[in-house]
C-alpha cells in the first residue's frame, strides 16, 4: 500500500475520469483506491476503481464526486482489498454486471483473451471501448450464459445480494455451475484502517468487512 499524488486529468461524459499516478498506485481489477481531493469541502475519501488502463496512470469507473474537477489534486492511499483472479485454466469467461455499469468489469478483458479465453459480457448499460470480440447480452441471458462459462466475474452492489442470491441459488436455472468471484460494491470509508463496520458483508455466517476481506469475494462464501 502507498500514499502518494495523483492529479485528475480529464473527465468523460459517462462518468469516468483519467487519473495519473505512480504505477504502483494503479489497482488491479476489483481493487480499490482511496482517493480525496484536497480543495473539495469533503472529510471522506472516496473508492475508486480501475476500469482500463491509460498512458501513466488509469481510467477510473464512474461515479467519481460532483466536485472533483479537471487538474485537481488527489490524494491516493491503495492499491487496497483484493481483486479478481482469473483461474489460469478458465476459457470461457463471463462478465456479469449486476445492477450497474460494466466498467469495473472491462481491465479483466485484456488478462482473460491473454489467456485465450472468450469473453461474454452481461449487461443491461452500455459499455464503451470494447474489443470486437468480446460478445455483448443483456442480463436475461444469464441462465445460458452460467451454464456456458468456467468462470464468471460479478459486479453488485451490497443492497442487491440477497436478489443475486435467489437469481443463483441452487434450484434456479441461473444457478452457476462455473467458478465465480462477486464485486460487492459499498462505501468503504476508512480504507481497512478503523474497522468502522461501514462495509460490513455476512460471510459464511460471520461478518466480514468489504474494505479489507473483499471488496471481491468467492461466490460460495456468500451462499
Amino acid at each position: 500500500m502507498k500514499l502518494d499524488k495523483g492529479i485528475l486529468k480529464e473527465i468523460f461524459l459517462d462518468g469516468s475520469a483519467r487519473i495519473e499516478c505512480p504505477p504502483e498506485l494503479i489497482p488491479a481489477p476489483g481493487q480499490y483506491l482511496l482517493a480525496h481531493a484536497p480543495a473539495s469541502d469533503s472529510p471522506v475519501a472516496d473508492s475508486v476503481f480501475f476500469s482500463t488502463s491509460s498512458p501513466n496512470g488509469f481510467v477510473a469507473a464512474a461515479p467519481i464526486p460532483n466536485s472533483w474537477t479537471p487538474g485537481a489534486s488527489l490524494n491516493l492511499r491503495g492499491p487496497l482489498g483484493h481483486g479478481f483472479t482469473i483461474p489460469t485454466a478458465a476459457r470461457k469467461i463471463a462478465l456479469l454486471a449486476f445492477d450497474d455499469s460494466p466498467a469495473r468489469l472491462q481491465g479483466l478483458i485484456p488478462l482473460a483473451l491473454k489467456q485465450g479465453a472468450e469473453v461474454v459480457l452481461l449487461s443491461d448499460s452500455l459499455a464503451r471501448d470494447l474489443p470486437e470480440v468480446v460478445e455483448v447480452q443483456p442480463l436475461q441471458a444469464m441462465p445460458e450464459i452460467l451454464h456456458w462459462a468456467d468462470f464468471a466475474a460479478i459486479d453488485a452492489a451490497r443492497e442487491n445480494l440477497n436478489q443475486l442470491r435467489e437469481m443463483m441459488g441452487e434450484g434456479n436455472q441461473a444457478r452457476a455451475r462455473c467458478e465465480a468471484q462477486v464485486l460487492i460494491r459499498t462505501q468503504m470509508p476508512c480504507g481497512a484502517l478503523a474497522e468502522c463496520g461501514v462495509c460490513a458483508v455476512v460471510v459464511h455466517h460471520q461478518w466480514k468487512m468489504a474494505c479489507k476481506d473483499g471488496p471481491v469475494f468467492d461466490w460460495k462464501e456468500l451462499l
